[in-house]
């Protein structure tokens, strides 16, 4: 069995388990109405988050290969192990995740809802694969170091706009009888969106790159575009919760 025949199943599996987790919860005789409306909001933000996690761990198969085939790795004549690249995103999450946290808590009320950030967060990791393509094709050493800084400092800013806020708000909407299958449906999003990242990475043509990040990062700003567009909506679902 190969590779991304193994990541397909484990993406069916795993959206198995989803939609019947959410038929489960959604069908209980337990939820209120406004837990039970609190719960239908949540899925288009599971959408969301399991497209950005389905770009987001690229990092560890299609960026890792395109940095070793592609990125200038040279330093003032020291060339940088390709390894090391994946440094770059925690290095920038230690840096920016209390920048970020000070940032809500300083807009408080102010501070963009929660639809919002997930729809920010996907529209910049699609973005960020886009700005693969300048620079797709290219032989060995073709693209400046910096540039995949920039890519992967984006990647840090879709994180921290979506990530910690999906565990947050998905506490904050659990059915008091679901509590712990709704923080469960969470970690499903990532679940899905990382076995989707392995499955989609096997259509990586190290010769023809441009349309792969076209696509997908076409496909990532799409989703992030619908659930803006659902932003009134999705909040009036939530009933109360920011």
């Amino acid at each position: 069995m190969t590779a991304g025949n193994l990541s397909t199943i484990v993406v069916v599996v795993t959206l198995t388990a989803t939609i019947a987790l959410f038929v489960i919860i959604l069908g209980s005789s337990r939820l209120s109405d406004v837990e039970r409306s609190r719960v239908i909001s949540f899925i288009p933000m599971f959408v969301a988050s399991a497209a950005f996690w389905s770009l987001f761990q690229q990092q560890f198969t299609v960026v890792a290969v395109y940095s070793d085939e592609r990125l200038n790795r040279e330093v003032f004549g020291w060339v940088m192990p390709p390894s090391w690249i994946q440094s770059i995103n925690p290095i920038f999450i230690v840096i920016f995740a209390g920048v970020f946290a000070a940032m809500w808590q300083r807009m408080g009320p102010r501070q963009p809802s929660s639809p919002w950030k997930f729809a920010i967060g996907t529209v910049v990791m699609g973005i960020a694969f886009l700005l693969f393509i300048p620079f797709a094709g290219g032989g060995p050493n073709s693209t400046p170091l910096l540039w995949l800084v920039l890519i992967l400092f984006l990647f840090t800013i879709a994180e921290l706009c979506l990530s910690p806020v999906g565990q947050s708000l998905s506490t904050k909407l659990a059915p008091e009888a679901f509590h712990t299958q709704m923080i469960a449906l969470f970690f499903m999003s990532i679940a899905v969106g990382s076995a989707a990242a392995g499955a989609l990475a096997t259509f990586y043509d190290t010769e023809n790159e441009a349309p792969y990040f076209l696509l997908l990062g076409g496909a990532s700003i799409l989703i992030g575009v619908v659930v803006a567009a659902m932003n009134k909506w999705i909040t009036t679902k939530m009933a109360g919760i920011h």
